[in-house]
């Protein structure tokens, strides 16, 4: 049975599953669903989430919904597949995971607020809080601090090779770069670099040729 992901292209969250299932090399039904007319909030797909939010996965008789949850799911049940995106020393891994709820808890508050204030609310037709606007890049900034430190050392946030740790900043990162907050990117060259590197894969690109 094939896998659904339920979702929008807009969707950060969604965005992390289906670039997730790129890099696995996974044949998938993409099941969109009209967040304007509030299908998140109601049947059938409240029954997939019952928080309405997007996005949600089906994988045989196996239902979930939590973005970063989905794509531990996929990275561990086909490990044989496509890119590896988690690693098989317990240590190693370890390492992985701190980055991983880095992104969670400290890089995407600030970054989805940002994207909210300057991607979102402009193709919504609403208006940008600058005052928003302002404390959140300075959020950010101590964020991104860490991150120079951290990938002055390594190529990537959990080690030598790309992870889940990586894959998760794509979605909001990709929005920021589209806005003045992208200097808070190229203003650090590790940070900078990473960006470079991780946006470029071919994973990601696909997600982008969504529509």
């Amino acid at each position: 049975m094939a896998i659904k992901v339920h979702g929008s292209v807009i969707s950060t969250a969604a965005k992390r599953v289906f670039a997730c299932l790129n890099e696995k090399g996974l044949e998938y039904e993409f099941v969109p669903v009209n967040m304007a007319a509030g299908e998140h909030k109601k049947e059938p797909f409240i029954s997939l989430n019952p928080f309405g939010q997007v996005p949600a996965l089906e994988d045989g008789d196996l239902k979930l919904f939590e973005s970063r949850a989905i794509t531990q799911y996929i990275a561990h049940t086909y490990a044989d597949k496509g890119n590896q995106l988690v690693i098989y020393d317990t240590k190693k891994m370890a390492i992985v995971s701190v980055w991983m709820e880095v992104e969670a808890h400290q890089f995407d508050p600030a970054a989805s607020k940002l994207t909210w204030e300057l991607c979102l609310k402009p193709m919504f037709g609403m208006v940008t809080d600058e005052a928003v606007v302002e404390e959140y890049e300075g959020k950010l900034s101590k964020v991104l601090d860490v991150y120079e430190a951290r990938l002055a050392q390594s190529k990537y946030l959990g080690g030598d090779c790309f992870t889940l740790a990586d894959l998760h900043h794509l979605p909001n990162m990709k929005y920021l770069m589209a806005t003045k907050a992208k200097a808070l990117f190229d203003c650090r060259p590790h940070v900078s670099a990473w960006c470079a590197d991780i946006m470029t894969r071919p994973a990601w690109l696909k997600v982008l040729e969504m529509k």
